[in-house]
């Protein structure tokens, strides 16, 4: 094969990688255009579904471990300014122990801001299967109509946060 005909086949390659990655890019975002259906054992010892928010407010649903330090950072800085969140719905999730929630809400005295609920979804791992979580945290802000403003694979920075709240 010439010269010319290599450098072709590399390019159109190249760009047939660059398609197959905008489109697995663009399906890992869909399921985040509207809110995931869950069902969360509250450190009340209730359970609550989407159906328990009020209505035309925004939501921020943050996926979370207790014990991963990017999720306990990202709280100690939403703590130390916590005004831009009063207005959206907080909703907290993980896959873990109801007893390591119960830990983590004390811990950080959520207890304080009736705006923030914490829960597991224990081992159906749905939420974490919807959004295609890889690493926490994980942030969705939705308006209150329920409409995506944006999505956070890995931990976000305070004022983008707000950003996003602000559009909500």
């Amino acid at each position: 094969m010439n010269d010319s005909l290599i450098m072709n086949l590399k390019k159109i390659v190249f760009l047939l990688t660059l398609i197959a990655m905008a489109g697995c890019g663009m399906a890992q975002n869909k399921n985040a255009e509207q809110l995931a259906s869950y069902k969360i054992l509250t450190t009340d010892s209730v359970y609550v579904t989407p159906k328990n928010l009020k209505k035309n407010q925004p939501v921020m649903l943050v996926y979370f471990s207790p014990d991963c330090s990017h999720c306990m950072h990202l709280m100690h800085e939403i703590k130390e300014d916590m005004k831009p969140f009063n207005k959206v719905q907080v909703v907290m999730i993980t896959w873990t122990s109801y007893k390591m929630i119960k830990a983590f809400y004390r811990d950080f005295g959520l207890s304080q801001y009736p705006n923030f609920t914490v829960g597991t979804e224990g081992y159906s791992y749905k939420v974490q299967q919807y959004y295609g979580i890889k690493t926490t945290p994980f942030v969705a802000i939705y308006t209150g109509k329920g409409e995506l403003v944006k999505a956070f694979v890995k931990q976000p920075k305070i004022a983008e946060l707000v950003t996003a709240i602000k559009k909500a």
